[in-house]
């Protein structure tokens, strides 16, 4: 079973910058593709950014100029690097991944609130 992991969500005032974290219990490199979703309340979740294994990215145009997605082999993560966040990025972040079996994974989550 492939786990992923979440960190670095909280709290920001708007204009700040977060950077979230995914960790894989199988390297980074097995999976397809990887990406983040978010999901605010009462709304659905949405793709915020994918990088696959070709590194070739896609984000929301709301994401567009201000994400960042990458992959660090060294610690095998996905990060999302976010600036000039605005309160309507406020949301829980999910991390996914697929696998070239076509198995996908998804993590448990992590809220990132951006307020002043």
């Amino acid at each position: 079973q492939v786990q992923l992991v979440e960190s670095g969500g909280g709290l920001v005032q708007p204009g700040g910058s977060l950077t979230l974290s995914c960790a894989a219990s199988r390297s980074i490199f097995s999976f397809a593709a990887m990406g983040w979703y978010r999901q605010a309340p009462g709304k659905q979740r949405e793709l915020v950014a994918r990088v696959d294994s070709g590194e070739g990215t896609n984000y929301a145009e709301s994401a567009k100029g201000r994400f960042t997605i990458s992959r660090d082999s060294a610690k095998n993560t996905v990060n999302l690097q976010m600036n000039s966040l605005k309160p309507e990025d406020t949301a829980v972040y999910y991390c996914t991944g697929r696998q070239f079996s076509g198995s996908a994974y998804w993590g448990q989550g992590t809220q990132v609130t951006v307020s002043s």
